[in-house]
This record gives C-alpha cells, sequence and structure tokens, in this order.
C-alpha cells in the first residue's frame, strides 16, 4: 500500500502506541488489539481492515472551535491497544495500521487530498476503512477518498454515480456556507458535508445524507433550511428517545435500503457531555452509547443485493483530549473503534 503522500503529511504509527497486557496463560484465546495489528504493509493481508489516523486542528481552528483534536489519533489507539480481540474471520484477514496523515502550517486542503489518497488505496487492496480524527473536517477528505474508490469501479454507471448513503451521528449538520475562490468563508469543520453536496451536485450524484442526533440549540434556521433545501433526512437528539427507537430503526433502514455503499462518521460530540467531555463542542443533552449502538446495528448489518456488506468506510471525529478526564472519551471512541472494526471483519 504504498503512494505518493508527501513525507511531512504522513508519518508510520509507532509500535510503542500499541501497548497491553499478556496473558500467557490465555494462549491464542487471550489475544488483544496490540498483538493483532500489523505496522507494515508488507504483514498486509489481500482482505481486511486499514486504519488511519487525521492528525488535524485547522478545520476546528477555522470553525472558531476549541483545539486539540490534533492529538487524538494516537490516544484513541493506546485506548484501543489493549482491547479484547474476538473478531475472527474465515480469511485471516488484517487489521492493518496504515498511520498518520497531519495538517501542519493551516495546508488543510493538502492534507484532506492526502487522507483521501490514503483511503483510496486501501479500499482499492479490499480493505475496508477507518479513520480517526481530528476534526469533523476528516469527512470531506474520507469521502473523497471512497468517491474516487468507486469511480474507478467498474459495476458503477458513470451516468448515474454510485449510490452512496452517508450516516452521520452529530449534534451539527456541518452544512456551513463556505466560498471555493476566496477566504472571506473558509471551508472547516463545519462545511463538510455541504462540500460533499456541492461535489455530488457537480457529479450528477445524488446525496443521500443522513444526520443523527441534530441539536436545534445548536444549529442556527440556516442550517435547518440548508438541511431541508438539501433533503437531507435528520432527527434532531430529543426525537431519539426509547419510546421512538423503533419507528427510528425503521426509518434508518429505510433509508440505508435506498443505497449501494454507507458511509458512517460519528462526531463524538453527538454523546452527553457527561459521558463525552473531551470533545471540541461539549453537548449539554446529547445521546447516550446504548442509543447509538442500538443504531448502528442496522448499519453493520445492511447487505446489497450480492449478500456483500454496505458498510465500506467509517470515521470518529472531534475527539479532544485537551478537555477529556481520565481518558473516558478516549475510551468511548475505542469501544465505538471496537464496535466498528468488529462489524467490519464479520463481512470478510
Amino acid at each position: 500500500m504504498t503512494d505518493a503522500v508527501n513525507h511531512h503529511l504522513y508519518q508510520p504509527t509507532a509500535a510503542a502506541i500499541w501497548q497491553g497486557r499478556t496473558d500467557i496463560e490465555d494462549g491464542s484465546s487471550g489475544k488483544r488489539f496490540h498483538h493483532m495489528v500489523s505496522l507494515t504493509a508488507s504483514e498486509q493481508d489481500s482482505s481486511g481492515i486499514t486504519l488511519l489516523g487525521f492528525c488535524c486542528d485547522e478545520g476546528v481552528r477555522r470553525n472558531k472551535g476549541r483545539i486539540g483534536a490534533f492529538h487524538g489519533p494516537d490516544l484513541i489507539r493506546q485506548a484501543l491497544a489493549n482491547s479484547a480481540w474476538h473478531h475472527q474471520t474465515d480469511s485471516g484477514a488484517s487489521f492493518y495500521d496504515g498511520g498518520n496523515v497531519f495538517c501542519h502550517q493551516k495546508n488543510l486542503e493538502e492534507s484532506q487530498k492526502a487522507l483521501a489518497k490514503k483511503v483510496t488505496n486501501a479500499l482499492n487492496q479490499d480493505h475496508k476503512v477507518i479513520v480517526l480524527g481530528g476534526g469533523h473536517e476528516i469527512a470531506w477528505g474520507s469521502f473523497q477518498g471512497l468517491a474516487a474508490h468507486l469511480q474507478e469501479a467498474p459495476i458503477n454507471s458513470p451516468k448515474i454515480g454510485p449510490k452512496i448513503g452517508i450516516i452521520n451521528f452529530d449534534a451539527h449538520f456541518d452544512l456551513r456556507t463556505y466560498t471555493k475562490d476566496s477566504p472571506q468563508f473558509p471551508s472547516s469543520s463545519g462545511t463538510p458535508f455541504r462540500q460533499i453536496a456541492d461535489f455530488c451536485t457537480a457529479q450528477g450524484w445524488a446525496f443521500n445524507y443522513a444526520c443523527l442526533g441534530v441539536s436545534r440549540a445548536s444549529n442556527t434556521q440556516a442550517l435547518f433550511s440548508c438541511a431541508d433545501s438539501l433533503k437531507v433526512f435528520y432527527r434532531e437528539d430529543n426525537e431519539l428517545a426509547s419510546h421512538l427507537m423503533q419507528k427510528r430503526i425503521t426509518e434508518l433502514t429505510d433509508f440505508i435500503a435506498q443505497v449501494d455503499y454507507l458511509y458512517l462518521t460519528i462526531d463524538i460530540d453527538v454523546f452527553s457531555a457527561a459521558i463525552a467531555p473531551g470533545v471540541s463542542a461539549p453537548a449539554a443533552r446529547g445521546l447516550s452509547y446504548e442509543t447509538v449502538e442500538r443504531l448502528l446495528q442496522p448499519i453493520f448489518e445492511a447487505t446489497n443485493n450480492k449478500g456483500k456488506k454496505k458498510l465500506l468506510l467509517a470515521d470518529l471525529a472531534e475527539y479532544n483530549p485537551e478537555f477529556d478526564i481520565d481518558k473516558q472519551t478516549a475510551k468511548l471512541a475505542a469501544r465505538l473503534a471496537w464496535d466498528i472494526s468488529h462489524a467490519m471483519f464479520k463481512t470478510l
């Protein structure tokens, strides 16, 4: 999995990040993530999962948020390293850590392109992809990588384009206005899904975007109007109560049925600040892990007409260790990565 990403934008993950306990008495059944991760491309199997990091604060800075997410990826890795390994596959597929893409000196657009190339290369190698952020500007890089991969797939009609479903768990729409050719309103962590919508329009593709957990108190009427004009499927945080969950699952399942591929993105600020204090914009209300977990199941289980799972790509955004307490948000993000990887390995 080699590419021409500039060395100043990319660095392999240090082996010291993947450390944890070893229970010799348990033999092969006592494996943990740090035992199973591959750090070099030569150890990579022809199928599996590629883990990437996107070390970036620039999008949050441009969006007038609290910076600190730059340091998130390796801390999530450290929290994941000691997690028990239960991911069994018939093919013996690998869990490959593809390293970190960095955003230095405000070079956001260059870094997003570098991330996109990494995502495309991994998908082209028949790997599912999980990306750790970084602010939610990660989504524009992730999506570009998926789009480039699918544009190369002969199964997709160039006239219609691939039917990609984007499912975002987020307190915010991230549909803010931006200007392409002037610095007046730069792209940021608040604009990625507006950028994706514009890309889809330019390509003649459908924009299939679902945003779950939106906080009305945290999004202006302009953003709700934009979401309505783009026909976004959204449900607010107070619409995800337990007594409404079956209806929400049915709606989400219907959304998934209309697409062939899924891109899952989770902004950690969708969770209540009580369980996720380490984010750029903590939520006064937010969601519980149990609520998100139930809604993830139809995403994990969705298959296309050939029996292949639809979920190809997932990322986690906005973990900010500067404001974490006893690493509890890192542990939450690591559990999400565990759940997502467990679901992905079942498809290999």
